[in-house]
């Protein structure tokens, strides 16, 4: 069986976000004191109680909203309600009940799905009194708790997950090892979004024409041409100067995190605007965390071919460091050239996660010494003896030999694109360390 769904509902600023790390033991949705910071549904592993189950953050649901990106937002909530096994229906203690609970209670009834009435932020409070007023919401006893400092937390999950106890328990080992991870990054409003309901084939993340509409990173399982991987949808960075409001601040920590995360970038441009300064201060920091990359230029079916060239002119100016890159040309809208993309997402995670045998990469090594000798360093001349992996994502070349603190930059380059060329390592960057043993001549005499 599946584990279960438990989906964490309620207006605004009750604490669900909280809730959510309390139950993952993670710091994975976003907590601020801001009413709602959380738009999208955000999936994790539950790590209390004795069986596996996914817990689902949602964003605030208020019933009467109609139009905008708060109708959105409920959209994105009720999708959740659907797809849940139980519904955890979160208020506040220090507010009471209010009227946007009683008609959150009213929806939840009709539904016919368990519904746990919990009431939050009771710290300092009796049960007794903490619980008394939430009875009039007609779901059954409310349970007090204070996920901020785990009170009754435990003992909620143990509720809801009781139901399950005889339900065939799955293997709680990680299967998702050899599953690629793709953090899709970019500017507000570049598409980001489009393109992954574009690539999963349905409204999983907000598409919304206002920048920063994705606050969260947003982890999607979905499968590609019979393909499995994990999409991290992100919210867009912008300058620094221009991030005023401190959910704007969560924001950017979460999407260089979710680059930390990532096994393949995927860097999302916008075709009607020049490549930015923080586009380029993007790519340099997917390039320093050693993620492999793919750039995908959006909106492709809006320049006329005028604009398309300059375009390609300010990529080639701006972003020549990213050489060992792919660039897409793409309409996410239009989803075209799309599957392209993906067949780049798998070669340079292939490429990010190759093993290469050392017997090898020493006689690539060799060769490429043969066909061009490091440069001399005074009378003598650096030996290159040997190469080892020292690492992956991104692969790491250990080159060992005498002198080699000597070797200057242009040379390690040189090395890197021969090593590159030589097991095909095109989408991630590489890195080439030098090593060198001690001098068994070393302070004898001539």
């Amino acid at each position: 069986m599946m584990n279960p769904i438990l989906v964490l509902i309620g207006r605004p600023n009750v604490g669900k976000s909280t809730l959510f790390n309390r139950m993952t033991k993670s710091r994975d949705a976003l907590v601020a004191d801001f009413p709602g910071l959380t738009r999208d549904r955000h999936y994790g592993i539950g790590k209390l109680g004795r069986k596996p189950f996914l817990v689902v953050d949602t964003g605030g649901l208020d019933p009467e909203t109609k139009v905008g990106i708060l109708s959105k937002m409920a959209e994105q909530t009720a999708t959740a309600i659907a797809e849940s096994d139980a519904i955890i229906f979160l208020t506040s203690a220090r507010e009471g009940v209010t009227a946007h609970d009683r008609r959150i209670a009213d929806q939840l009834r009709r539904l016919g799905r368990p519904v746990y009435l919990v009431v939050n932020k009771a710290e300092g409070m009796s049960s007794d009194m903490a619980e008394a007023e939430f009875h009039e919401l007609g779901l059954g006893l409310p349970r007090a708790i204070s996920s901020a400092h785990g009170q009754g937390v435990a003992e909620l999950v143990d509720e809801v997950l009781t139901p399950f106890a005889n339900l065939e328990e799955e293997d709680a080992k990680d299967h998702k090892i050899n599953v690629p991870k793709v953090a899709i990054v970019g500017r507000p409003n570049v598409g980001k979004s489009t393109l992954i309901n574009a690539l999963i084939g349905e409204e999983r993340v907000i598409a919304f024409d206002q920048p920063g509409t994705t606050r969260d990173s947003i982890h999607i399982e979905f499968q590609f041409d019979r393909r499995s991987y994990i999409l991290i949808d992100t919210a867009g960075v912008r300058r620094k100067g221009k991030v005023f409001e401190a959910i704007e601040k969560f924001s950017v920590v979460k999407t260089l995190q979710s680059i930390e995360e990532a096994n393949v970038v995927v860097l999302v441009l916008d075709a009607k605007e020049d490549v930015s300064e923080q586009d380029a201060h993007l790519a340099g920091y997917v390039l320093e965390r050693g993620r492999a990359l793919v750039v995908v230029v959006n909106k492709w079916d809006s320049p006329d071919e005028y604009q398309k060239e300059l375009v390609k002119r300010s990529i080639a100016r701006k972003l020549r460091f990213l050489s060992y890159s792919r660039f897409h040309y793409v309409s996410a809208q239009k989803r075209e050239g799309i599957g392209s993309l993906m067949n780049s997402v798998d070669q340079a995670y292939q490429a990010a996660m190759a093993s290469l045998a050392t017997p090898r990469l020493t006689r690539a090594l060799l060769a490429a010494v043969i066909k061009q000798q490091p440069p001399r360093d005074g009378k003598g001349r650096p030996k290159l003896r040997f190469a080892h992996q020292g690492g992956r994502n991104p692969p790491i070349i250990i080159i060992h030999g005498s002198a080699l603190n000597a070797i200057p930059a242009s040379y390690r380059r040189y090395l890197e694109s021969m090593f590159r060329e030589t097991f095909s390592l095109e989408g991630t960057p590489l890195r080439v360390e030098f090593r060198s043993g001690p001098n068994p001549f070393a302070g004898k005499r001539e």
